[in-house]
């Protein structure tokens, strides 16, 4: 199993020092990735009575990810950087392309693209997309984007998209850039049967959002079943759980990371939030705590 960090965005606030130490400080103490959120807009929720529910509003600190993953590819060498998740159907399919692809060359191959669909319509109003069509969309882009990263020359016409006879330069590292697809929360874990088959058609692996429980079993043996059925190998297919540290003891921790090693889920980040901390520095430490429990 795979152990990365989730970057503290909406914590870690703007000290470019700070940034620089967490991402280094990963690194150094044998993380295998780098998990980063993205959120372009925060909305004001006392002006949004339609939406029940806000994770982040305007006070919250969110480092735009294609620029902040630039930053930290050029701070370190050989941990993944990985979006957990980009809200692709809000953003141009092409220019999305185009970034991952520099970031992957700039990284030197080290990027993992996490995608999803998102929950809140007041960015996709801002930023002048769709919101009722963004899941079916959000497939089309997928094809649309493998194809950018691996062919010089794309001519395509779909029902959202028209390339005719162009493409991107510089391609990715890797071709195609793994994609994963994040659905699902804690207050809902298993996501509809429509997009388990989704994550099962067209990605490389999930990002669920859900605590250990009964439920969590059924919906990873769905999602598995589903790979299986379209054909794919599930030995390469990943899941990858938020693994809390807060309000937790060592122990916990150790028997946690083993349930969540015999459900078959392949990658943990370490969430460092949620403890009040007030500096960088505070969630290294919490970092290096949890690595030396692991015994890593």
């Amino acid at each position: 199993m795979r152990i990365g960090v989730q970057f503290p965005t909406t914590e870690i606030g703007t000290d470019i020092a700070g940034i620089r130490d967490f991402a280094q400080a990963a690194e150094e103490l044998g993380y295998d990735h780098i998990r980063i959120l993205d959120h372009v807009l925060g909305a004001d929720p006392q002006q949004h009575p339609e939406v029940p529910h806000f994770a982040y509003t305007r006070e919250s600190v969110i480092h735009e990810p294609f620029t902040l993953m630039s930053f930290l590819a050029a701070l370190t060498s050989r941990v993944e950087l990985a979006t957990a998740i980009i809200i692709l159907p809000q953003r141009q399919t092409a220019l999305v392309a185009k970034q991952a692809a520099e970031v992957d060359v700039l990284s030197g191959g080290r990027l993992r693209l996490g995608i999803g669909v998102g929950w809140n319509p007041v960015e996709y109003e801002a930023l002048g997309e769709e919101w009722h069509t963004r899941g079916r969309r959000c497939e089309e882009q997928l094809d649309v984007m493998r194809l950018l990263w691996t062919q010089n020359v794309v001519n395509y016409s779909g029902e959202w998209h028209r390339i005719s006879h162009a493409g991107i330069n510089p391609l990715p590292i890797q071709r195609p850039i793994p994609i994963w697809l994040g659905a699902g929360s804690s207050r809902g874990p298993a996501p509809p049967a429509s997009v388990m088959r989704r994550i099962a058609r067209h990605a490389d692996g999930w990002f669920p959002l859900f605590p250990l429980g009964d439920p969590v079993k059924e919906a990873i043996e769905q999602v598995n079943r589903h790979v299986q059925e379209a054909g794919r190998d599930l030995t390469t297919f990943g899941i990858e759980v938020r693994f809390i540290l807060a309000g937790k003891e060592p122990e916990a921790w150790l028997r946690e990371a083993h349930a969540w090693q015999e459900l078959g889920v392949t990658h943990l980040s370490v969430y460092t939030s949620g403890a009040q901390f007030t500096s960088p520095q505070q969630h290294i430490d919490a970092m290096r705590r949890f690595k030396d429990t692991m015994g890593e």
